[in-house]
C-alpha cells in the first residue's frame, strides 16, 4: 500500500484494514438509478508510518459526495439536544451577545447556530452542500453554500467578520485539504477566541469495533495526539478535550492561538493514556481486521437462524454506517425486507449497493417484522424509545456493535 499520506506526505502508509470497493455510503438511489452502474471506491484504512495518522487511502473528490447531500442533522432529537447545550454553555462562558459573531464550517442545517440565533448572538453558517445551506438559510440561519478553507477565511477576515467562536463538528475527518482548514480557523479567529472541534475519536472506533464509520467521506480518524500535531503545525493549541459519547465516541477539542490560554490537565492526562496504550503504534491496530472478519461471522449467522426460523427481518437507519455494514458483510434483499428512517429527505430512496428500499418507521408498525437489525446503532437509545409501539408489540432490534445483540 503506497501513500503518500495526507497529512506529512510520507509514502509509508501501512494497512489495517480493507473493506474492498464500496458505493459512496451517503449516495442513496432513486427508482430510476437502480439500473444504472454504481461508482465504487476502494475502501481501505492505513496508518502513516512516520506521522501516524489514521487515514482512508483513496480521495473522492468533495464536489462528488458533497454538494448535494441527505443527512440532516436537525432529524434527530439527540444531536439538536446535544447542540443546545453546547451552544449555551459557550454563549455563558465566552459572555457572547449581539456584537459577537460565532461561525460554523460544515453547518448543515443549521441544528446548531439556530440556538445561538435564538439568544441574539450573530452566526454564520458555511456548508458546501446547496440543498442543505439554502435550508438553512431558508430557517434564518445565513449560510456561504461554499467548502471552508483558507481562501475563505482570508475573504471573510477582510470583510471585518472574525468570529469569537468556530465550531467543527464532525467535518475534520471529511476534508482532503487538512491543513488549509485548519490554518482557515486559525485565521477567522478572534484573538482570544475559541475554536471548538467535535470527532469520533479513533480509540473508541478501534476498541469498540465501528468498522462502519470507516467510509470515504471520512478521510481521517484522529487520535488526540494526531489532532494536536496537525493543529500545531497550524498555529493553533489545543487547550482543553472531552471525551463524548456522540457517534460512538468522540473528543470534542478546545482550540485556541498557540500561546493563548495554558492546557489543561484534561489534556496532558489523555495524551498520556494514549501513549501508555499505544495509539500511535501499529501494533494498536493489528487485530483490528481479524475482529471485523469475527463480527461478520456472527452477524450473518445469526440472521441466518433467524430467517431459517421464519423470521421478517427489517433495518432502522439509513445512514452511511448502516451502508457500510451491509455492503462490507453482504447484507441485503436476501435478509432485509426494507430500511426504515425518520428523514423524509431519504424515504423513497434505495440503499447505496444493496438497494433497499427506505421507508417511513411507521412501516415497523404495519408489517411488525420479528426483528430489526439497527445500523444507526449511535442513536440506539433515542431510536429505541421511539419505537417503543413497535417493541411492546413483540418487534426486537439487533445491535450490531460491537458485539451482536437482541433487544
Amino acid at each position: 500500500m503506497s501513500g503518500p499520506c495526507r497529512n506529512c506526505g510520507s509514502d509509508r502508509l501501512e494497512p489495517i484494514l480493507s473493506l474492498g470497493p464500496m458505493p459512496l455510503a451517503n449516495a442513496l438511489l432513486t427508482s430510476d438509478q437502480l439500473d444504472q452502474p454504481e461508482p465504487h471506491y476502494p475502501l481501505e484504512l492505513a496508518s502513516c508510518g512516520v506521522c501516524r495518522l489514521i487515514q482512508i487511502t483513496e480521495s473522492v473528490p468533495p464536489e462528488t459526495m458533497f454538494r448535494e447531500y441527505a443527512y440532516f442533522s436537525s432529524v434527530s432529537d439527540a444531536f439538536v439536544e446535544h447542540a443546545r447545550q453546547v451552544a449555551n454553555r459557550l454563549a455563558a462562558e465566552r459572555g457572547l451577545d449581539g456584537s459577537s459573531l460565532v461561525l460554523e464550517v460544515a453547518s448543515n442545517d443549521g441544528y446548531l447556530l439556530q440556538h445561538y440565533a435564538r439568544a441574539g448572538i450573530p452566526v454564520l453558517g458555511i456548508d458546501p452542500a446547496r440543498n442543505i445551506a439554502e435550508a438553512a438559510t431558508v430557517r434564518g440561519i445565513p449560510t456561504m453554500p461554499e467548502f471552508f478553507g483558507l481562501e475563505l477565511a482570508r475573504q471573510l477576515r477582510s470583510e471585518g467578520r472574525l468570529a469569537d467562536v468556530v465550531h467543527a463538528n464532525n467535518v475534520l475527518a471529511h476534508v482532503p485539504d487538512l491543513h488549509g482548514v485548519v490554518t482557515g480557523i486559525a485565521h477567522i479567529l478572534k484573538p482570544g477566541g475559541i475554536a471548538v472541534i467535535e470527532t469520533p475519536y479513533v480509540r473508541d472506533m478501534v476498541e469498540r469495533l465501528e468498522f462502519d464509520t470507516i467510509y470515504h467521506e471520512h478521510l481521517f480518524y484522529f487520535s488526540l495526539s494526531a489532532m494536536r500535531d496537525v493543529f500545531a503545525r497550524d498555529g493553533l493549541a489545543i487547550v482543553d478535550v472531552e471525551r463524548i459519547p456522540m457517534h460512538g465516541g468522540s473528543l470534542r477539542v478546545f482550540a485556541t492561538h498557540d500561546g493563548a490560554a495554558e492546557t489543561t490537565l484534561a489534556v496532558d492526562a489523555l495524551l498520556a493514556e494514549e501513549a501508555e496504550l499505544g495509539v500511535s503504534t501499529a501494533a494498536y491496530y493489528r487485530d483490528f481486521a481479524e475482529r471485523v472478519d469475527t463480527l461478520r461471522v456472527e452477524l450473518k449467522g445469526l440472521l441466518a437462524e433467524l430467517k431459517a426460523d421464519g423470521h421478517r427481518i427489517a433495518a432502522y437507519g439509513a445512514a452511511a454506517k448502516g451502508a457500510i455494514l451491509l455492503n462490507a458483510f453482504g447484507i441485503g434483499r436476501e435478509t432485509i425486507a426494507f430500511v426504515a428512517d425518520r428523514s423524509p429527505h431519504k424515504q423513497e430512496r434505495y440503499m447505496p449497493g444493496v438497494h433497499l428500499p427506505i421507508a417511513p418507521p411507521e412501516r415497523l408498525l404495519q408489517e411488525m417484522p420479528e426483528e430489526t437489525l439497527l445500523l444507526a446503532w449511535n442513536f440506539a437509545d433515542e431510536i429505541l424509545a421511539q419505537q417503543a409501539s413497535y417493541r411492546q408489540r413483540g418487534g426486537r432490534f439487533i445491535i450490531p456493535i460491537p458485539k451482536p445483540i437482541v433487544v
